[in-house]
C-alpha cells in the first residue's frame, strides 16, 4: 500500500472515530456542583459492538440523574432530590451516593450525610467530588485536620489547580467558627 493510501485510510478512520464519539458539554452552576452522570462503561475494557450503544436503562438513568441534579441545583429541593436519586437504583455509584450525601448535608442531617459520603468513597476511593464535598462537611463540623486530609487527597488525585481543590482550600482559609455553610 502506498504512503498516500495509508495516510488517507488513517485520516478516514480518525474522522470516523471523531464522528462516532459522544459529544459531552456540561456547565456546572457553581463550584459545589457535581460532574455529569457517570457512564456505565467508562472504566471497562473493550466491549462487544452490541454493548457499545447505550441501553434504555442507561438513558433512563442519565435522565433521572440529570433531573435530580436540577432538583438540587436549580430548585434547591434536597429532599425531593434524595427521593429521585434513591429511585434510580444506583446507590452503589459514587456519583449518586455523593449527591445523596450532599443533599442530606444541605438539609442539615450531618450523620446521614456522612454515611453517604463514606459509601461514595467506598464505591470509588478516587471520586474527587466526594473528597471535596466530604471535606466541606468536615469544615462545617469544625474538623479542620480532617478537611486538610481531604484537601491533600484532592491534590493527589486532581492537582492543586482543580476546582475541587480551590473550593475546599478557600473554605479552609476562612476562620474557624464563622458558621458558614458550603
Amino acid at each position: 500500500m502506498s504512503k498516500f493510501a495509508i495516510r488517507l485510510l488513517t485520516l478516514a478512520m480518525f474522522s470516523m472515530a471523531l464522528i462516532a464519539a459522544p459529544v459531552v458539554s456540561y456547565a456546572a452552576p457553581d463550584s459545589d456542583a457535581p460532574p455529569p452522570p457517570p457512564t456505565s462503561g467508562a472504566k471497562k475494557a473493550k466491549k462487544k459492538t452490541s454493548e457499545i450503544q447505550p441501553s434504555i436503562e442507561d438513558a433512563a438513568f442519565s435522565r433521572g440523574y440529570r433531573a435530580a441534579y436540577a432538583t438540587i441545583y436549580d430548585r434547591n429541593d434536597y429532599a425531593g432530590a434524595i427521593e429521585q436519586l434513591k429511585a434510580l437504583g444506583h446507590d452503589d455509584s459514587a456519583a449518586v451516593a455523593n449527591l445523596i450525601g450532599y443533599s442530606y448535608r444541605k438539609l442539615g442531617d450531618y450523620k446521614v450525610s456522612q454515611i453517604w459520603y463514606e459509601r461514595a468513597l467506598k464505591a470509588d476511593p478516587d471520586h474527587v467530588k466526594t473528597w471535596q464535598y466530604y471535606g466541606l462537611w468536615q469544615v462545617e463540623q469544625g474538623n479542620r485536620d480532617s478537611a486538610q486530609y481531604h484537601l491533600n487527597r484532592i491534590a493527589a488525585l486532581a492537582g492543586t489547580s482543580s476546582e475541587e481543590y480551590r473550593s475546599l482550600a478557600a473554605a479552609l482559609e476562612k476562620p474557624p467558627g464563622t458558621g458558614l455553610v458550603y
